[in-house]
């Protein structure tokens, strides 16, 4: 990696992007870069704005941040937000931006907790 900090975006502010974004915020080597979520007053998006992180209702916007974002963490649940990323990614040449599923999260924070977690969606459609 060219620089030290890993630059990083959320979409997904409920019940299973707030732990994620709670050690994204801990995290020094971490620049979080946005977070995305339908609900404004979602826990994730209180947390991210009372940190100084900028927030949006459209996730779309984090994925036009371009080659300024490292990794796009998509905790969601819904396939159309998966595919309108990818589908924002194309449309705007950005190849540097990796789109994290939210099966590599499940497997990252059941690690990091030592036994399996369970991912919570609501169900809200984007």
């Amino acid at each position: 990696m060219a620089h030290d900090l890993f630059r990083v975006a959320i979409v997904g502010a409920g019940e299973t992007g707030t732990p994620l974004l709670r050690q994204l915020l801990d995290a020094p080597f971490v620049r979080l870069l946005g977070v995305a979520d339908l609900d404004a007053d979602a826990p994730g998006m209180t947390l991210a704005r009372a940190r100084g992180v900028t927030t949006t209702t459209d996730f779309r916007e984090l994925a036009r941040l371009g080659s300024d974002l490292d990794i796009l963490i998509d905790v969601t649940g819904v396939a159309a937000v998966r595919e309108a990323l990818r589908q924002e990614m194309q449309d705007t040449d950005n190849h540097h931006t990796l789109i994290v599923h939210e099966k590599v999260v499940q497997l990252m924070l059941s690690l990091l907790a030592g036994s399996l977690v369970t991912l919570k969606h609501g169900a809200q459609d984007y």
